[in-house]
Protein backbone atom coordinates (compact mmCIF):
# COMPACT_ATOMS: atom_id res chain seq x y z
CA UNK A 1 0.00 0.00 0.00
CA UNK A 2 1.21 3.47 -0.81
CA UNK A 3 2.41 5.36 2.25
CA UNK A 4 -0.04 7.94 3.60
CA UNK A 5 1.27 11.41 2.79
CA UNK A 6 1.49 13.45 5.99
CA UNK A 7 1.55 17.26 5.78
CA UNK A 8 2.71 19.30 8.76
CA UNK A 9 0.54 22.39 8.29
CA UNK A 10 2.61 25.26 9.62
CA UNK A 11 0.13 27.62 7.99
CA UNK A 12 0.36 31.03 9.62
CA UNK A 13 1.90 29.69 12.83
CA UNK A 14 5.19 31.43 11.99
CA UNK A 15 3.54 34.63 13.32
CA UNK A 16 5.53 36.72 10.82
CA UNK A 17 8.82 35.66 12.43
CA UNK A 18 11.41 34.30 9.97
CA UNK A 19 13.33 32.37 12.62
CA UNK A 20 10.10 30.75 13.81
CA UNK A 21 9.24 29.76 10.22
CA UNK A 22 12.57 27.97 9.84
CA UNK A 23 12.21 26.38 13.27
CA UNK A 24 8.86 24.96 12.14
CA UNK A 25 10.57 23.37 9.13
CA UNK A 26 13.26 21.83 11.35
CA UNK A 27 10.72 20.49 13.82
CA UNK A 28 8.46 19.13 11.07
CA UNK A 29 11.37 17.19 9.62
CA UNK A 30 12.04 15.60 13.00
CA UNK A 31 8.45 14.36 13.24
CA UNK A 32 8.71 12.26 10.09
CA UNK A 33 6.20 14.32 8.08
CA UNK A 34 6.40 14.09 4.29
CA UNK A 35 5.86 17.81 3.77
CA UNK A 36 5.70 21.12 5.59
CA UNK A 37 3.13 23.59 4.32
CA UNK A 38 2.63 27.32 4.79
CA UNK A 39 0.08 29.81 3.43
CA UNK A 40 0.85 32.48 0.83
CA UNK A 41 -1.45 35.48 0.54
CA UNK A 42 -1.71 39.24 0.42
CA UNK A 43 -4.06 40.26 3.23
CA UNK A 44 -5.18 43.38 1.38
CA UNK A 45 -6.28 41.27 -1.60
CA UNK A 46 -7.73 38.43 0.42
CA UNK A 47 -10.12 40.43 2.61
CA UNK A 48 -11.93 43.75 2.62
CA UNK A 49 -10.90 46.25 5.27
CA UNK A 50 -14.10 45.90 7.26
CA UNK A 51 -14.82 42.17 7.24
CA UNK A 52 -14.79 40.68 10.72
CA UNK A 53 -13.00 37.61 11.97
CA UNK A 54 -14.45 34.15 12.23
CA UNK A 55 -15.65 33.28 15.71
CA UNK A 56 -12.67 30.99 16.38
CA UNK A 57 -10.28 33.78 15.31
CA UNK A 58 -11.95 36.23 17.66
CA UNK A 59 -11.77 33.70 20.48
CA UNK A 60 -8.02 33.26 20.04
CA UNK A 61 -6.92 36.78 19.03
CA UNK A 62 -9.61 39.16 20.33
CA UNK A 63 -12.12 41.27 18.47
CA UNK A 64 -10.46 44.67 18.33
CA UNK A 65 -8.89 44.33 14.89
CA UNK A 66 -10.37 43.35 11.53
CA UNK A 67 -9.59 40.10 9.75
CA UNK A 68 -7.38 42.04 7.33
CA UNK A 69 -5.39 43.61 10.15
CA UNK A 70 -4.88 40.21 11.77
CA UNK A 71 -3.82 38.53 8.53
CA UNK A 72 -1.45 41.31 7.54
CA UNK A 73 0.73 40.28 10.50
CA UNK A 74 0.70 36.66 9.33
CA UNK A 75 1.76 37.05 5.70
CA UNK A 76 4.68 34.89 4.58
CA UNK A 77 7.01 37.36 2.81
CA UNK A 78 7.72 36.38 -0.78
CA UNK A 79 11.45 36.58 -0.24
CA UNK A 80 11.31 33.83 2.42
CA UNK A 81 9.77 31.23 0.14
CA UNK A 82 12.83 30.12 -1.81
CA UNK A 83 14.97 29.77 1.29
CA UNK A 84 12.27 27.87 3.16
CA UNK A 85 11.79 25.51 0.22
CA UNK A 86 15.52 24.85 -0.02
CA UNK A 87 15.72 24.30 3.75
CA UNK A 88 12.78 21.85 3.74
CA UNK A 89 14.22 19.86 0.84
CA UNK A 90 17.61 19.72 2.55
CA UNK A 91 15.78 18.13 5.48
CA UNK A 92 14.23 15.51 3.19
CA UNK A 93 10.76 17.03 3.01
CA UNK A 94 8.57 18.58 0.35
CA UNK A 95 7.84 22.29 0.70
CA UNK A 96 4.28 23.40 0.05
CA UNK A 97 2.17 26.48 0.52
CA UNK A 98 -1.47 27.31 -0.14
CA UNK A 99 -2.04 30.23 -2.49
CA UNK A 100 -5.07 32.49 -2.00
CA UNK A 101 -4.66 34.55 -5.17
CA UNK A 102 -3.31 34.20 -8.69
CA UNK A 103 -0.07 36.08 -8.00
CA UNK A 104 0.72 33.90 -5.00
CA UNK A 105 -0.03 30.80 -7.06
CA UNK A 106 2.34 31.97 -9.80
CA UNK A 107 5.08 32.50 -7.22
CA UNK A 108 4.69 28.97 -5.86
CA UNK A 109 4.53 27.32 -9.25
CA UNK A 110 7.64 29.23 -10.28
CA UNK A 111 9.45 27.86 -7.25
CA UNK A 112 8.75 24.30 -8.44
CA UNK A 113 6.49 23.08 -5.64
CA UNK A 114 5.46 19.41 -6.05
CA UNK A 115 1.69 19.95 -5.76
CA UNK A 116 -0.88 22.64 -5.07
CA UNK A 117 -3.65 22.75 -2.50
CA UNK A 118 -6.94 24.59 -2.85
CA UNK A 119 -8.09 25.73 0.61
CA UNK A 120 -11.69 25.15 1.65
CA UNK A 121 -12.51 28.84 1.50
CA UNK A 122 -11.64 28.95 -2.22
CA UNK A 123 -13.63 25.85 -3.20
CA UNK A 124 -16.33 28.07 -4.74
CA UNK A 125 -13.87 30.56 -6.26
CA UNK A 126 -14.24 29.39 -9.84
CA UNK A 127 -11.72 31.75 -11.50
CA UNK A 128 -9.00 30.88 -8.98
CA UNK A 129 -9.83 27.17 -9.22
CA UNK A 130 -9.42 27.38 -12.98
CA UNK A 131 -5.94 28.88 -12.57
CA UNK A 132 -5.02 26.23 -10.01
CA UNK A 133 -5.82 23.55 -12.57
CA UNK A 134 -3.81 25.31 -15.28
CA UNK A 135 -0.71 24.98 -13.07
CA UNK A 136 -0.68 21.36 -14.28
CA UNK A 137 0.41 19.97 -10.92
CA UNK A 138 -1.14 17.33 -8.67
CA UNK A 139 -3.96 19.11 -6.87
CA UNK A 140 -5.47 18.71 -3.41
CA UNK A 141 -9.00 20.08 -3.07
CA UNK A 142 -10.13 20.78 0.49
CA UNK A 143 -13.88 20.55 1.08
CA UNK A 144 -14.57 22.21 4.43
CA UNK A 145 -17.95 23.99 4.71
CA UNK A 146 -19.04 22.37 1.42
CA UNK A 147 -22.07 20.48 0.19
CA UNK A 148 -21.67 17.63 -2.26
CA UNK A 149 -22.95 19.93 -5.01
CA UNK A 150 -20.27 22.52 -4.11
CA UNK A 151 -17.62 19.84 -4.55
CA UNK A 152 -19.08 18.70 -7.85
CA UNK A 153 -19.07 22.23 -9.24
CA UNK A 154 -15.44 22.71 -8.15
CA UNK A 155 -14.48 19.47 -9.88
CA UNK A 156 -16.36 20.55 -12.97
CA UNK A 157 -14.33 23.77 -13.08
CA UNK A 158 -11.09 21.84 -12.69
CA UNK A 159 -12.11 19.40 -15.41
CA UNK A 160 -12.88 22.29 -17.75
CA UNK A 161 -9.45 23.79 -17.11
CA UNK A 162 -7.73 20.46 -17.75
CA UNK A 163 -9.37 20.29 -21.17
CA UNK A 164 -9.60 23.89 -22.37
CA UNK A 165 -7.09 26.67 -22.94
CA UNK A 166 -9.54 29.55 -22.40
CA UNK A 167 -11.63 30.35 -19.34
CA UNK A 168 -15.31 29.46 -19.61
CA UNK A 169 -17.71 32.19 -20.69
CA UNK A 170 -20.30 31.00 -18.19
CA UNK A 171 -21.13 28.17 -15.83
CA UNK A 172 -23.09 26.62 -18.67
CA UNK A 173 -19.76 26.06 -20.45
CA UNK A 174 -18.43 24.37 -17.32
CA UNK A 175 -21.40 22.03 -17.00
CA UNK A 176 -21.44 21.29 -20.70
CA UNK A 177 -17.83 20.16 -20.38
CA UNK A 178 -18.63 18.16 -17.24
CA UNK A 179 -21.26 16.16 -19.10
CA UNK A 180 -18.53 14.53 -21.22
CA UNK A 181 -17.32 11.33 -19.54
CA UNK A 182 -13.78 11.63 -20.91
CA UNK A 183 -13.46 15.08 -19.37
CA UNK A 184 -14.65 13.90 -15.98
CA UNK A 185 -12.12 11.09 -16.26
CA UNK A 186 -9.33 13.67 -16.65
CA UNK A 187 -9.49 14.26 -12.89
CA UNK A 188 -8.10 10.79 -12.18
CA UNK A 189 -4.47 10.84 -11.14
CA UNK A 190 -4.58 14.63 -10.76
CA UNK A 191 -6.98 15.44 -7.93
CA UNK A 192 -7.19 14.28 -4.32
CA UNK A 193 -10.21 15.36 -2.27
CA UNK A 194 -9.66 16.41 1.32
CA UNK A 195 -12.50 15.99 3.80
CA UNK A 196 -12.43 18.79 6.34
CA UNK A 197 -14.49 20.58 8.98
CA UNK A 198 -13.55 24.27 8.98
CA UNK A 199 -13.73 24.95 12.68
CA UNK A 200 -10.79 25.41 15.06
CA UNK A 201 -10.91 23.21 17.03
CA UNK A 202 -13.39 20.77 15.50
CA UNK A 203 -15.63 18.95 17.98
CA UNK A 204 -15.64 15.17 17.83
CA UNK A 205 -19.31 15.06 16.84
CA UNK A 206 -18.59 17.30 13.84
CA UNK A 207 -15.64 15.33 12.42
CA UNK A 208 -17.93 13.15 10.24
CA UNK A 209 -15.29 10.80 8.84
CA UNK A 210 -18.06 8.88 7.08
CA UNK A 211 -18.17 11.80 4.61
CA UNK A 212 -14.86 10.48 3.27
CA UNK A 213 -16.77 7.44 2.00
CA UNK A 214 -19.40 9.71 0.45
CA UNK A 215 -16.79 11.72 -1.44
CA UNK A 216 -14.96 8.61 -2.62
CA UNK A 217 -18.16 6.95 -3.82
CA UNK A 218 -19.52 10.09 -5.51
CA UNK A 219 -16.44 11.03 -7.50
CA UNK A 220 -14.17 7.98 -7.63
CA UNK A 221 -11.18 10.01 -6.45
CA UNK A 222 -8.71 9.38 -3.61
CA UNK A 223 -9.69 11.05 -0.37
CA UNK A 224 -7.66 12.43 2.51
CA UNK A 225 -8.40 14.33 5.71
CA UNK A 226 -7.54 17.80 6.97
CA UNK A 227 -7.69 17.62 10.75
CA UNK A 228 -8.64 20.60 12.93
CA UNK A 229 -9.49 18.60 16.06
CA UNK A 230 -7.59 18.66 19.31
CA UNK A 231 -5.23 15.69 19.44
CA UNK A 232 -4.42 13.10 16.78
CA UNK A 233 -7.22 10.54 17.13
CA UNK A 234 -9.20 11.81 14.13
CA UNK A 235 -6.16 11.72 11.83
CA UNK A 236 -5.28 8.17 12.81
CA UNK A 237 -8.91 7.09 12.44
CA UNK A 238 -9.04 8.71 8.99
CA UNK A 239 -6.08 6.61 7.89
CA UNK A 240 -7.87 3.48 9.09
CA UNK A 241 -10.85 4.60 6.99
CA UNK A 242 -8.73 4.90 3.86
CA UNK A 243 -7.26 8.41 3.87
CA UNK A 244 -4.34 8.65 1.44
CA UNK A 245 -3.25 12.02 2.81
CA UNK A 246 -3.46 13.67 6.23
CA UNK A 247 -2.92 17.34 6.95
CA UNK A 248 -2.62 18.51 10.55
CA UNK A 249 -1.83 21.94 11.97
CA UNK A 250 1.55 22.13 13.65
CA UNK A 251 3.05 24.64 16.08
CA UNK A 252 6.13 25.02 18.21
CA UNK A 253 3.94 26.06 21.17
CA UNK A 254 0.15 26.09 21.50
CA UNK A 255 0.40 29.02 23.89
CA UNK A 256 1.76 31.35 21.19
CA UNK A 257 -0.54 34.17 20.05
CA UNK A 258 -2.37 33.67 16.78
CA UNK A 259 -5.57 32.15 15.38
CA UNK A 260 -4.40 28.57 14.71
CA UNK A 261 -1.93 27.66 17.46
CA UNK A 262 -4.55 26.43 19.94
CA UNK A 263 -5.83 23.75 17.53
CA UNK A 264 -2.35 22.59 16.47
CA UNK A 265 -0.07 19.79 17.64
CA UNK A 266 3.30 20.51 19.19
CA UNK A 267 6.36 18.68 17.78
CA UNK A 268 6.36 15.72 20.15
CA UNK A 269 2.63 15.19 19.64
CA UNK A 270 2.95 15.43 15.87
CA UNK A 271 5.76 12.86 15.88
CA UNK A 272 3.59 10.50 17.94
CA UNK A 273 0.76 10.96 15.43
CA UNK A 274 3.05 10.07 12.52
CA UNK A 275 4.20 6.93 14.34
CA UNK A 276 0.58 5.89 14.92
CA UNK A 277 -0.31 6.54 11.29
CA UNK A 278 2.59 4.37 10.11
CA UNK A 279 1.48 1.64 12.51
CA UNK A 280 -2.08 1.78 11.19
CA UNK A 281 -0.76 1.55 7.62
CA UNK A 282 0.93 -1.72 8.50
CA UNK A 283 -2.24 -2.95 10.20
CA UNK A 284 -4.45 -2.28 7.17
CA UNK A 285 -2.57 -4.78 5.02
CA UNK A 286 -3.51 -5.80 1.48
CA UNK A 287 -7.08 -6.92 2.11
CA UNK A 288 -6.48 -10.54 1.09
CA UNK A 289 -8.17 -12.87 3.60
CA UNK A 290 -5.64 -15.66 4.09
CA UNK A 291 -3.55 -16.99 6.98
CA UNK A 292 -0.68 -14.71 7.85
CA UNK A 293 2.80 -16.29 7.93
CA UNK A 294 2.79 -16.41 11.72
CA UNK A 295 -0.62 -18.15 11.79
CA UNK A 296 0.37 -21.40 10.12
CA UNK A 297 1.70 -22.98 13.31
CA UNK A 298 -1.38 -21.82 15.24
CA UNK A 299 -3.60 -23.20 12.46
CA UNK A 300 -1.95 -26.61 12.81
CA UNK A 301 -2.10 -26.60 16.60
CA UNK A 302 -5.45 -24.90 17.12
CA UNK A 303 -7.82 -26.68 14.75
CA UNK A 304 -9.58 -29.99 15.40
CA UNK A 305 -9.63 -33.09 13.19
CA UNK A 306 -11.71 -36.30 13.11
CA UNK A 307 -10.83 -39.04 15.64
CA UNK A 308 -12.46 -42.28 16.74
CA UNK A 309 -14.76 -41.77 19.73
CA UNK A 310 -14.46 -45.49 20.54
CA UNK A 311 -12.74 -48.51 19.09
CA UNK A 312 -13.77 -49.03 15.49
CA UNK A 313 -13.32 -52.37 13.66
CA UNK A 314 -12.36 -52.51 10.01
CA UNK A 315 -15.45 -53.03 7.81
CA UNK A 316 -17.94 -51.92 10.46
CA UNK A 317 -20.58 -49.39 9.43
CA UNK A 318 -19.74 -46.07 11.05
CA UNK A 319 -22.35 -44.35 13.20
CA UNK A 320 -22.27 -40.77 14.42
CA UNK A 321 -21.34 -42.06 17.87
CA UNK A 322 -18.17 -43.69 16.49
CA UNK A 323 -16.63 -40.34 15.57
CA UNK A 324 -15.71 -37.08 17.31
CA UNK A 325 -13.00 -34.41 17.01
CA UNK A 326 -9.91 -33.23 18.81
CA UNK A 327 -6.80 -31.17 18.07
CA UNK A 328 -4.41 -33.59 16.38
CA UNK A 329 -2.32 -31.49 14.01
CA UNK A 330 -3.35 -33.69 11.09
CA UNK A 331 -6.28 -35.62 9.66
CA UNK A 332 -9.74 -34.97 8.27
CA UNK A 333 -11.59 -31.68 8.87
CA UNK A 334 -14.51 -31.98 11.36
CA UNK A 335 -17.20 -31.32 8.72
CA UNK A 336 -16.17 -34.54 6.98
CA UNK A 337 -17.73 -36.57 9.85
CA UNK A 338 -21.14 -36.21 8.20
CA UNK A 339 -19.96 -37.88 5.02
CA UNK A 340 -18.33 -40.76 6.92
CA UNK A 341 -21.47 -41.79 8.80
CA UNK A 342 -22.99 -44.87 7.15
CA UNK A 343 -19.78 -45.88 5.35
CA UNK A 344 -17.59 -48.87 6.17
CA UNK A 345 -14.46 -48.29 8.26
CA UNK A 346 -11.36 -48.83 6.11
CA UNK A 347 -9.26 -50.20 9.00
CA UNK A 348 -9.20 -50.72 12.74
CA UNK A 349 -9.02 -47.41 14.64
CA UNK A 350 -8.53 -47.26 18.40
CA UNK A 351 -10.48 -44.79 20.52
CA UNK A 352 -8.75 -41.39 20.48
CA UNK A 353 -6.75 -42.06 17.33
CA UNK A 354 -6.89 -39.92 14.19
CA UNK A 355 -9.36 -41.33 11.71
CA UNK A 356 -7.34 -42.05 8.54
CA UNK A 357 -7.82 -40.03 5.37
Amino acid sequence: MREVYVIAEAGVNHNGDRDLAFALVDAAAETGANAVKFQTFNAAKLTSRKVGKAAYQTASTGGEESQQEMLSKLELPWEWHGALKHHAEAKGMDFMSTAFDVESLALLVGLGIPMVKVPSGELTNGPLLWQYARANLPLILSTGMATLSDVEQALAVLSHAFNETEEPRSLDDVWRSWSVAERRASLAGRVTLLHCTTQYPTRADEVNLAAMDTLRAAFGLPVGYSDHTMGATASVAAVARGAVLVEKHFTMDRALPGPDHAASLEPGEFAAMVREIRAVERMIGDGMKAPQPSEWDSRRAGRQQVIAARDVAAGSVLSREDLTTARCGEGLMPAEIWGLVGTAARQDVAAGEVYPR
